[in-house]
């Protein structure tokens, strides 16, 4: 029969003689001095005492640092029992390791700090660009590679250990670049450079700007350095820029220089608006009613250059006068109001047609012209005497010429009712008594207004 066992050499047997290796191996080791498996010589470089050792190298054990695979702690938790003020920082979000744990949380203590190089090895391993300068407020974003064009090393900056930095290391490297520049720098603004450059940017947060003639107020203290500082790449750009308003805001002047360059005469660093114009300083004068009126009232969707400042401009929508005045509203009126006017009578021809001022009422129904005064005199309207033609006797019974005798309501209609008989039905009983049906046209049948003249149906 045959054997279809493939399980080699995972018998039984194979794996009592695998563990029994393992066991073997690890006692010899503890036998050594747990030398066996080390890669190299722990760093000897002395720091302070922990626990009476004062470097790696003064610990004999493996334990002490490695653990087994069968252990829940790590390396990280073995390197914190000793290193209990790393401990403590790592909880800490402004302290450095906690800040490098708050970015990295798979980050391992050996990941940055690696040992069994040499006695003399550095413990530290982080490159230039792994370490989080900028959470201390300077950051390599302005500094990829020194001026001959090769990259940094801590050294450069840190003559004197990491945790300290002096300017002239600066003041190094940049003479090697501009010489001049790093000299005439240094005689204007002093050779302490974190004053005013903070890494983040080529010109810092930090720089006070409040210390020389133009105080950066208002809008202006939120602004970048190179939104004012264009291309600028020495002190003496720097120092040429212009410091009147009109020289940034030239392209967002909504006045079109119409009021000049002097912008803050009527504006503030705080902002474009609230606004302070004088309007007197203008060639029109704000006065009486325009003192008191809106910007926009006169200067519709914001025009400005250009707005008329002739009366008419503005009022012709409300002129009471039609424009029969002309459109000089000054001659009689003074910006303090309409009512104080005064009018010169001389100034003006006044037409001796009525009609002239006089528009013909609704009334007269188109029928009468614009002879005026051919009914009416210059005392009143009323009354009025007409004396042209007529198709009805206007002496009838006598009415004396008065229109309203039989036009109560209006010229083009007329009633015979208020004279006689007054009432319809009595006028309809009267003429159905003679055979007449059509009594409401009297004129057709009366037309000089005698009783018997005429005839109807």
């Amino acid at each position: 029969m045959r054997n279809n066992n493939r399980l080699g050499c995972l018998t039984g047997a194979g794996i009592f003689a695998a563990l029994a290796t393992v066991f073997i191996l690890i006692g010899a080791a503890s036998a050594s001095g747990s030398q066996m498996f080390s890669s190299g010589a722990l760093n000897a470089q002395p720091g302070d005492s922990i626990g009476g050792v004062n470097s790696h190298a003064q610990i004999r054990e493996c334990k002490a640092c490695h653990t087994a695979p069968w252990e829940r702690a790590t390396m990280a938790d073995r390197c914190l029992e000793c290193h209990t003020g790393i401990a403590d920082q790592m909880r800490d979000a402004a302290q450095l390791h906690g800040i490098v744990v708050q970015r990295s949380p798979n980050l391992a203590c050996y990941d940055c700090h690696k040992d069994h190089r040499g006695e003399s090895a550095p413990l530290t391993d982080l490159g230039a660009y792994d370490f989080p300068h900028d959470a201390f407020g300077y950051s390599l974003n302005g500094h990829g590679r020194k001026g001959d064009g090769t990259p940094f090393e801590c050294s450069d900056c840190h003559t004197d250990g990491v945790s300290s930095f002096a300017s002239d290391s600066c003041l190094a490297c940049h003479r090697e670049v501009d010489v001049a520049f790093a000299q005439t720098h240094t005689l204007t603004f002093g050779a302490d450079c974190l004053i005013c450059h903070d890494g983040l940017d080529t010109y810092g947060d930090d720089f006070d700007h409040n210390r020389l003639s133009f105080p950066l107020l208002g809008k202006h203290a939120n602004l970048s350095c190179s939104q004012c500082h264009l291309n600028a790449r020495s002190i003496g750009d720097m120092q040429a820029t212009l410091q009147d308003c009109h020289s940034c805001h030239s392209q967002d002047d909504p006045h079109e220089f119409a009021y000049g360059a002097e912008c803050q005469v009527c504006h503030t660093a705080e902002g474009w608006t609230p606004a302070n114009f004088d309007h007197n300083l203008s060639s029109f004068k704000l006065e009486g009613e325009h003192a008191t009126a809106a910007c926009e009232d006169c200067h519709v969707n914001n025009v400005f250059k250009g707005a008329p400042a002739d009366c008419y401009s503005c009022h012709s929508g409300n002129d009471e006068h039609n424009g029969q005045y002309g459109t000089q509203c000054e001659t009689c009126h003074t910006p303090s109001s309409w009512g104080d006017a005064t009018f010169d009578h001389d100034q003006f021809a006044a037409s001796q047609e009525c009609a002239a001022c006089h528009v013909e009422p609704q009334e007269h129904a188109g029928q009468f012209g614009a002879d005026c005064a051919s009914c009416h005199s210059t005392n009143a309207w009323e009354p009025a005497s007409y004396n042209g033609p007529h198709p009805f006797p206007m002496d009838h019974e006598g009415a004396g010429g008065k229109c309203q005798t039989c036009h109560p309501d209006s010229l083009v209609l007329y009633t015979c009712y208020g004279c006689h008989e007054h009432n319809e039905t009595k006028i309809a009983s009267k003429h159905r008594e003679e055979g007449i049906s059509n009594f409401q046209d009297c004129m057709a049948c009366h037309p000089t207004g005698r009783e018997h003249e005429g005839g109807g149906d």
